[in-house]
């Protein structure tokens, strides 16, 4: 049934055919549930219910996508009437069947629309979902009340704590969906909404109680109260300090023990106390600076309706660890990859370790084996760097040093067309420099992914100062299909990611010299929210890669007590995991780190050395002001410089590249959370305690002081 030409009036509609009445909603671009979406439902459902002509209702969508949520407009502004809870309580009470259309991406509020419908339909590769917990939420219209009772305490329980979408094959395993229905060749929404009427119309010639899932019941059992526990747990270890994921798991056990009104009464009130809290504030703060970042400012944005090149066939210079994980990014999007390596042992050692990389996938499910294959046949390897003459992007992840990314920039330059864009994988380095060794500075940028290059989400997109418009948006475009958060940023040294991590690990050395053990350091980053603490992370990743990148840094202090700590460790051969000791000793059978008093030694002895003072009395709070305060006002003076256009690419950056924790929204919101006022006076502390080579407070933190301005909003 295909709608009348004149439907778009209304985001709304009520269609007729024969006895069943369809509420057509419109909204592009992906249906969200509009104030006057929601006014339109209730105001069709009403007409519908009254007809004594209609015997049953269908709720269809046009466009790509059933109800994808709720409107990201209205977000943090008063909800106005009908609220989402009292539209969906009218669905459910409504004395007709009403069967819901489902295809595309069904999330939040529009998931819990088609859980308040009695029936529902849909297409095979429908994903549906109930993703609130990702912006430290519930759901809050009845969501936490509603899947227990069709599908099971355990998988709403996996859905909704995790915020992840499940297709609708499997949902119709567990009961959630009534009808799966292939996808149509040519119009399958059109498909759909046939198959959705004729089941309306078996339904209402059945003529059966109407199944309102608020009146399925849940048999409670000793099970469950042990299932909850273990929930519990596991969330506060796998999600530590998030408030959301524990109230998502007390709503669910409501479904369990009180009447569904009741149940759905504790769960707005949960949802309210989450929506007010910091932490959402946080999360959606988190939320909407990944999205802003993938719009350039005005800076970058001069020219309208550039024509992106097009990218079909990417080379890699480097088949070590990270080249190796890049070629595996392009390849997962399906792109085409020559890996350049200078000796055919490293090639066949690089290929072979992408093979064992995409098998891990396998094994955890994420890939099957045709999909391995599919993918490990577009990368093939060369040694040959005229091989290299046709392809549209090369990035180069060669080591880490100006001398070698000069050469291979130059190489390149001969060798590649001139439409070509040449990138780098440096963290460091100066782009510009790079740039130079070429006759196409125009065409080259900084491609700084983060590792594992295929599994995390951000890419700093490095412009330097000749980058055309064309290149940096071409590799802005591809960095989405790549799937990756891409942000723009300036060139300076460490660009914005590494630099403030600079700052941070500088605080972490320091306390080592100052009498802090790394344990202590890292469990105190940890009970703060870090994923890992920064000693950890550097023994994972290799204190000699940091070592080698200091000694490239044209403005490294001379300050005899900077990164002394590591520097120590490098010289005396413990590099870290790789080499069985770091910060930390390791097993050889085990990653885990492991409190090696030796190294106390080494740092008490350098103490003494270098004249600092240790000191027993180093707070955890201390440790984390310490480095926490370093990054804020780091990327404060990064923000003003322009290095970074704006405060929530910060904020993106460190939430995707380096284990922030999202509840906190990333470490400009932060400031904001605890007060600028209170970083400055702990910058100025610092100062006075003698660390006045560093602590000197960001111009732009004393001027939102007086300002009464956010930093997040800058």
């Amino acid at each position: 049934m295909t709608p009348p030409q004149d439907h778009k009036k209304e985001p709304v509609q009520l269609l007729n055919h024969g006895s069943i009445a369809v509420i057509f909603i419109d909204n592009p671009p992906v249906n969200a549930l509009s104030h006057a979406v929601r006014q339109g439902i209730v105001s069709c459902l009403k007409a519908a219910e009254t007809d004594n002509n209609v015997d049953a209702i269908v709720v269809s969508c046009s466009g790509r996508t059933f109800i994808a949520g709720a409107d990201i407009s209205e977000f943090g502004q008063p909800a106005l009437e009908p609220h989402l809870p009292d539209v969906l309580a009218q669905l459910d009470e409504c004395s007709k069947p009403i069967i819901a259309a489902l295809f595309g991406t069904v999330l939040g509020g529009g998931f819990e629309v088609a859980l308040s419908c009695h029936y529902r339909v849909a297409l095979t590769n429908t994903n549906l979902g109930l993703p609130e917990v990702t912006l430290g939420l519930i759901p809050g219209a009845g969501g936490t009340q509603l899947l227990p009772r069709l599908a099971g305490v355990e998988i709403a329980l996996q859905m909704i704590t995790s915020g992840k979408a499940e297709t609708a094959k499997k949902l119709f395993e567990h009961g959630v969906i009534d009808l799966l229905v292939e996808q149509g060749p040519i119009n399958p929404g059109e498909t759909l909404l046939q198959q959705a009427i004729v089941f309306a119309q078996n339904i209402a010639k059945k003529g059966e109680k109407i199944r309102r899932v608020s009146e399925i019941s849940i048999h409670n059992n000793e099970h469950h109260s042990e299932l909850f526990d273990q929930w519990r747990k596991k969330l506060a270890k796998k999600a530590r300090g998030q408030n959301a994921p524990q109230c998502c798991i007390n709503s669910i056990e409501n479904a369990v023990l009180l009447p569904f009104n009741e149940g759905k009464k504790r769960e707005r009130e949960f949802f309210i106390t989450c929506r007010d809290s910091s932490q959402s504030v946080a999360m959606r703060h988190a939320f909407f600076a990944e999205r802003r970042a993938a719009k350039l400012p005005a800076a970058y944005d001069k020219t309208q309706n550039v024509t992106l090149l097009p990218i079909k066939q990417v080379a890699i210079v480097g088949a070590g660890t990270m080249g190796g994980g890049i070629a595996m990014c392009f390849a997962n999007a399906g792109l085409s990859v020559i890996l350049l390596e200078m000796s055919e042992d490293n090639l066949t050692r690089g290929l072979l370790a992408i093979r064992k990389r995409f098998e891990q996938a396998l094994n955890r499910g994420l890939i099957d084996h045709v999909q391995l294959e599919q993918r490990m046949s577009l990368i093939v390897g060369t040694c040959n760097y005229e091989d290299l003459s046709e392809v549209d992007l090369v990035v180069e992840a060669a080591f880490e040093t100006m001398a070698v990314k000069r050469q291979i920039f130059a190489t390149l330059d001969q060798v590649c067309k001139l439409e070509a864009i040449l990138a780098s994988n440096t963290s460091y380095l100066d782009i510009n420099e790079i740039a130079q060794s070429t006759a196409r500075s125009h065409k080259v940028l900084g491609m700084h992914f983060f590792a594992p290059a295929n599994i995390m989400k951000l890419l700093e997109v490095v412009c330097a100062d000749d980058t055309d418009e064309q290149t940096l948006k071409t590799v802005m475009a591809l960095g989405k299909k790549l799937g990756k958060i891409s942000v723009a940023v300036g060139v300076c040294y460490g660009f914005v990611g590494n630099r403030m991590y600079s700052c941070y690990g500088r605080e972490a050395n320091m306390l080592l010299l100052e009498g802090a053990s790394p344990d202590h350091i890292d469990t105190a980053m940890k009970n703060w929210g870090m994923a890992m603490g920064p000693l950890a992370v550097t023994d994972m990743s290799g204190i000699d890669i940091a070592y080698k990148a200091r000694q490239e840094n044209p403005a490294l202090k001379q300050d005899p007590l900077y990164f002394r700590a590591a520097d120590l460790m490098v010289e005396a051969g413990r590099l870290g995991q790789k080499t069985g000791a770091g910060f930390y000793r390791y097993d050889s059978d085990a990653r885990t780190p492991q409190v090696d008093e030796r190294v106390l030694a080494v740092f008490s002895n350098e103490a003494k050395i270098l004249g600092v003072v240790q000191r027993g009395d180093i707070t955890e709070k201390e440790i984390q002001n310490r480095l926490v305060f370093a990054l804020i006002n780091e990327g404060a003076r990064i923000l003003a410089e322009g290095i970074a256009t704006k405060a929530s690419d910060i904020d993106a950056i460190w939430l995707n590249g380096y284990g922030f924790p999202r509840h906190l929204g990333g470490p400009m919101c932060y400031a904001d959370e605890i007060g600028i006022d209170t970083v400055v006076e702990g910058i100025k502390l610092y100062q006075q305690q003698g660390n006045g080579l560093y602590w000197h407070t960001a111009q732009l933190l004393e001027q939102l002081i007086v300002s009464g301005e956010k930093l997040s909003q800058q």
